[in-house]
Formats: structure tokens, sequence, C-alpha cells
């Protein structure tokens, strides 16, 4: 089982990441220090380290040091700031990727599944879903050759629904997990107008949708088979 240790200050951010990765059978180890995250790294060397910069007890860019000078872990920096410095600093103690605060679990869960995928040596790093064709690492989407260019919100929308292909998503569940962290919407017809405006950039036939369809009275499903390829 995939050992992912998460060294998060923030409890909400903490226990969202740990509840969703959980979730999808990886096993968590959650910290909240510097002191908590070096005695778990030394009890056992992770798979993945989701690491935030800015702790209360000293940087996160130390122990990104420390993780790399031990072994190949994956290591994902997580923080509030944006500025190209900081991402070089980031890259620059060990780290493979960064995400700037807020951000989608599911970007986070596709990025995770992307990493697992190379490192199993299968090399498959696009979704493929009827005629769409969806970029993880370059967070790209194509309809055969053509790429459709998507908002921040409906990338997140595309990457929730095909991450649970058949299993019907509430618009509450919607709400929780994509749009609430960015404080941008608070009622269901926002899950509404949200989808529709991706439907409009992926349906063939907006009158009658392949991808997303409504399940009356309970949410949305992705009706699409999807497989990772190459």
């Amino acid at each position: 089982m995939t050992d992912i240790l998460i060294l998060e200050d923030e409890e909400s951010v903490n226990r969202g990441i740990s509840f969703s990765l959980e979730k999808e059978g990886f096993c968590v180890r959650s910290c909240r220090t510097l002191g908590e995250a070096r005695k778990a790294l030394a009890q056992k060397y992770p798979d993945i380290v989701l690491c935030d910069v800015g702790l209360p007890d000293g940087n996160g860019l130390d122990f990104v040091s420390e993780v790399r000078s031990c072994g190949s872990a994956y290591i994902i920096c997580l923080t509030a700031f944006e500025k190209e410095t900081d991402q070089v600093m980031g890259y620059g103690a060990g780290a493979d990727d960064y995400m700037t605060k807020p951000f989608s679990l599911s970007v986070l869960m596709l990025k995770i599944r992307a990493y697992l995928e190379r490192s199993r040596g299968l090399r498959k790093k696009r979704l493929y879903s009827g005629t769409l064709i969806i970029d993880a690492e370059a967070m790209k989407v194509y309809s055969g050759d053509q790429e459709i260019v998507l908002t921040k919100n409906e990338w997140r929308l595309l990457c929730m629904l095909t991450e649970h292909p058949g299993r019907i998503l509430s618009k509450g569940q919607i709400l929780e997990h994509l749009f609430d962290s960015d404080g941008n919407f608070v009622n269901d017809n926002a899950v509404a107008v949200n989808i529709n405006r991706l439907r409009d950039k992926i349906e063939p036939d907006r009158a009658a949708p392949a991808y997303i369809k409504n399940v009356r009275g309970l949410g949305y499903v992705w009706s699409q088979e999807c497989r990772w390829g190459s």
C-alpha cells in the first residue's frame, strides 16, 4: 500500500487531504509540526510526501531536503505563496512538484495517480474517456487533436467527475470539494451553471450529453469509461 506522509500545520487542510487520500485507499500519516514529521520519517520512509512550507516550528523546505537526502520519495510542496523564487527554492531543496493554496484535491489526486502510474513503469500520462484526452501533467484537455480551453473551476470539475466514473456525485459534494475552498460559490445553482459551461465545451451534442449526465434528485455522473494510457 502506498504510504503518504503529510506535513501541514493548518488543521482543516490537513484533515481534508487526509480524508480524501484515505478514502482512495492510501496509507496516510498526518503530521502538523516538523518534530512530528521527523519522527514519522525515522519510523518509516514514505512513498510520497506532501509538505507545507510555512510551519510553526521551522521551514518545511528543511524537511524536504532531509527527505530527499534519505531516498527518492515523490515530494509535493504546499504553500500559500505563488512567487517564482519560492518555487525555485522548493525545487532546489528537492521537491518534485508545487501546489499553491487554495488548491483542488482533485488535481492533487491526479498528480499522485500520475506519479504512481509512472513509478510502476507503465508510463501512463493521460486519461482517455470517449474522444477526450486529459493530460494530468500539463493540465490540458483535448478532443482529438483540438485543445479545449477550460477555466480553473471547469478543470477542477472535470477532474472530480473523471476521478469517479460511474459514481453519482451530489451537488453538495461538488460544492464542498471544489467551490467552497475558494469561497466563490455557495449554492446549488452554482454547480448547475458550471456543469452547463463544461458541457458546452466537451459535449458533442449539448442536447444529449454523452459525458456528464444528470441523475434527477441525486446529482451528476460521468458516464463514459476512463482509462490511463501513454
